[in-house]
């Protein structure tokens, strides 16, 4: 899987346009700074899976002698 560029404009958008921030403020800010404004504004996103999901998971593609 190839990294994905950051996302310049979604970031700009929320950070301008949601958050209000002057370009100055928007862009004195790390991304990882961002990210947390994102996060209390949205809340956290989940990213590791359910274990209902990892379960599924497991037993799809399980664990075993490699061909």
């Amino acid at each position: 899987m190839r990294p994905q560029p950051f996302p310049w404009g979604r970031a700009m958008a929320f950070g301008l346009g949601v958050l209000r921030l002057s370009p100055h403020d928007f862009w004195s800010m790390t991304p990882l700074e961002l990210a947390c404004a994102a996060e209390g504004f949205y809340g956290r996103a989940t990213i590791a899976p359910s274990r209902d999901a990892l379960v599924e998971l497991m037993r799809t593609f399980p664990d075993g002698e490699q061909k």
